[in-house]
């Protein structure tokens, strides 16, 4: 775990940005391939076709649709497989598990008078998992990549986020378990966190940055 604050300032800490896969929500591309197949053998090569392959980063961009995605795997993968990889398509996100103590830290934290907000690369099809994600309504707002057509660690998709809500980045800390994303973060002139899995430890860091403004 990693996490730095920007330096020399006085600003509070107001605001936490969570990031979703992996943060609020698990992200398990064999898990998820399990639920549609019935062999492991099968189970991976329509984890490797559908969730691992590096076109997966432009559907979270919104440069190619999910229908694009689904027909890219088709081409990878047997025939006998296309059915399972459909109703993959369709209903995964179901699959994808609150990660409680996140969600519960979350919870805690908007009493406390944080205002939350989300940031994270996914595609237009967020909100099947975002349906059962018990932070989702407690926040303020939200940017996803796949409608803005921007990335983390693009410090731009940070910046959008401050623009579009009126935040100062010096009151926002932003939290993601991937420290490329941190580091967008930081240039963009937040505080970052990169989670490791342990809120508890989230949760001193946030009340640290709490208490030092």
């Amino acid at each position: 775990m990693t996490a730095t604050a920007p330096q020399h300032t006085t600003a509070p800490l107001e605001n936490i940005v969570f990031d979703m896969g992996g943060v609020l929500m698990t992200f398990d591309a064999p898990y998820f391939a399990r639920q549609y197949t019935e062999s492991e053998e099968d189970a991976q090569l329509l984890a490797h076709a559908y969730f691992m392959r590096t076109e997966w980063s432009l559907l979270d961009s919104g440069t190619i649709t999910p229908e694009t995605m689904v027909r890219v795997a088709e081409a990878s993968l047997p025939e006998r497989l296309h059915p399972a990889l459909h109703a993959c398509a369709a209903t995964w996100q179901h699959h994808s598990q609150p990660l409680t103590a996140t969600n519960e830290l979350a919870a805690r934290l908007k009493r406390r008078g944080f205002h939350l907000y989300l940031l994270s690369n996914a595609s237009i099809e967020i909100d099947r998992q975002l349906a059962h994600c018990p932070a989702y309504p407690l926040m303020s707002g939200r940017v996803v990549s796949g409608f803005e057509r921007l990335m983390k660690p693009d410090p731009a998709i940070y910046q959008l986020l401050c623009e579009r809500y009126n935040l100062d980045p010096a009151t926002c800390l932003f939290v993601d378990d991937n420290a490329n994303n941190c580091e967008g973060a930081r240039v963009a002139g937040m505080a970052a966190y990169c989670f490791d899995g342990d809120a508890a430890a989230l949760e001193r860091f946030i009340d640290a940055a709490a208490a030092r403004a």
